[in-house]
This record gives structure tokens, sequence and C-alpha cells, in this order.
């Protein structure tokens, strides 16, 4: 797997409305506990989030907190506890950045 690095600063999106993410965010709740997606594509198109909430969401996926035991290639999301491969968070990080999906 190819290394990847993840710009975890905010990206001011001024397309982008106020979102349920901001009100959550202000509340103390996690964002990617935020709203209960079942995978990393549905971030992606979510109308609602700019770039810089949808990088946030993806690389908190990515990280050891979600982890499953035993499963290293594996992530349990938040908020809807749905298994998703490592590699298609990977994928739609870069997808964000301009990479095509493989």
């Amino acid at each position: 797997m190819d290394p990847v690095t993840v710009d975890l600063q905010p990206t001011h999106d001024p397309s982008a409305s106020p979102s349920p993410l901001q009100a959550h965010r202000r509340s103390g709740t996690p964002e990617a506990e935020s709203l209960p997606f079942r995978d990393p594509r549905e971030v992606l198109i979510h109308p609602g989030l700019g770039v810089g909430a949808k990088r946030a969401i993806l690389a908190a996926w990515v990280s050891d907190a979600c982890a499953v035991e035993n499963l290293p290639n594996w992530r349990k999301l938040p908020g809807t506890g749905a298994l998703v491969a490592l590699d298609d968070i990977l994928d739609a990080l870069r997808a964000l950045d301009g990479g095509a999906l493989h």
C-alpha cells in the first residue's frame, strides 16, 4: 500500500453551507460520530459537508481509535458500527485530493 499523507488543517469551502457537523462540534461530540455514515462514499457525496469536514471524518476513521481488534485492515465506523476496509477509506481520502478511486 502506498503511504498517504493526511492534512488535518481545516480547509475553507465557500460553497458549503452550515451543517449538522458544525452544531455537533460546538456541543463537544466528535465529528466522526455526528453523522451516521456507513461507507466512505457517503461522506464524499454529502452535499452539506465541505472538503475539510469530509477529510476530518475520513481521517478519524483511518485512526487506530476505529481499528477492529485482530483485524488491522478494517475499521468500525462510529455511530453505526459498520465495518469498512481501510483501503476504501484511504481511496476516499485520495478522491478528495483529486485522485482516482481504484
